[in-house]
């Protein structure tokens, strides 16, 4: 493929907001396959990498991101280049190109890595999720016995189990919110964090489905920033109501603890 026809192909994947050109360095780089200079708005690909197109037209559609990313942000790159956003645009141009038979998964071309893939799916990922949520529903049967012995619950995640609080707490909600284990423990986290469940039902059916969690991540903030604002006020009013209650009751306990003349015990107790 020359220069012409591979900008031909980046536009037919995805029509760019800026102009760009496309330059064979007719080179071999051993740091490098390509690059892109956002000043002149240029994709470099040294071609002598290459042994296939394919593999020539999987970086240029990474290089390609890059000038798209450019264009949403006026012609400029933030300082750290391969951004959320970025590998989000990456990962949707690549999507497109597969689907316009443009580009062919080179990761699905070797038939020992696709054996190898469906191993650590099945057997780490799968099954590392399963125990995540296995967790979880014995994460709440410690919980209610806790309470059933008067024991505070915080208090045996910190000492007893020395589990980070926040582990817990998604382990209990991946397993309330009957997630599917095939995620795998690390995009629970992600998932569990979201609190409308049409939006985590969503976001939790568009990474079974094969987009990567960088692209369903910024959908979602792309989604939010795009939120009516009268809606992101009642949201916030909400927020600062519990915040409010919370330090109300601290406060009422505090007040009363002086009152009882008990600060040394009540603070021992607390702490």
């Amino acid at each position: 493929m020359n220069q012409d026809q591979i900008k031909k192909l980046l536009l037919s994947v995805e029509d760019a907001e800026l102009d760009f050109s496309v330059i064979l360095s007719g080179k071999k780089s051993r740091k490098v396959n390509g690059l892109y200079k956002v000043d002149t708005r240029e994709i470099i690909l040294h071609n002598k990498n290459f042994t296939t197109d394919n593999l020539m037209v999987y970086t240029a559609l990474h290089e390609y991101a890059h000038h798209i990313h450019s264009g949403k942000g006026g012609g400029k790159l933030p300082s750290r280049s391969h951004t959320q956003a970025f590998w989000a645009i990456f990962h949707r141009l690549l999507e497109k190109a597969e689907a316009k038979s443009l580009y062919a998964n080179a990761y699905a071309q070797s038939s020992e890595l696709a054996e190898l893939t469906e191993l650590i799916r099945e057997k780490y990922i799968r099954r590392n999720g399963s125990l995540f949520i296995e967790l979880g529903e014995r994460l709440i049967a410690a919980r209610e016995l806790c309470e059933k012995e008067g024991l505070r619950f915080e208090d045996y995640i910190d000492r007893v189990l020395r589990l980070p609080r926040l582990s817990a707490k998604t382990a209990i909600k991946s397993f309330t919110y009957n997630l599917d284990p095939a995620l795998g423990s690390e995009n629970m986290r992600f998932i569990s964090a979201i609190p409308n469940e049409e939006t985590r039902g969503a976001a939790e059916n568009a990474l079974l489905s094969g987009k990567s969690p960088d692209t369903v991540k910024t959908a979602l903030r792309e989604a939010q920033a795009e939120e009516d604002p009268r809606l992101k006020l009642e949201k916030e009013k909400a927020r600062l109501e519990r915040t409010i209650g919370a330090l109300s009751k601290r406060l009422k306990e505090i007040e009363t603890a002086l009152d009882n003349g008990a600060t040394g015990a009540f603070c021992a107790l607390r702490g």
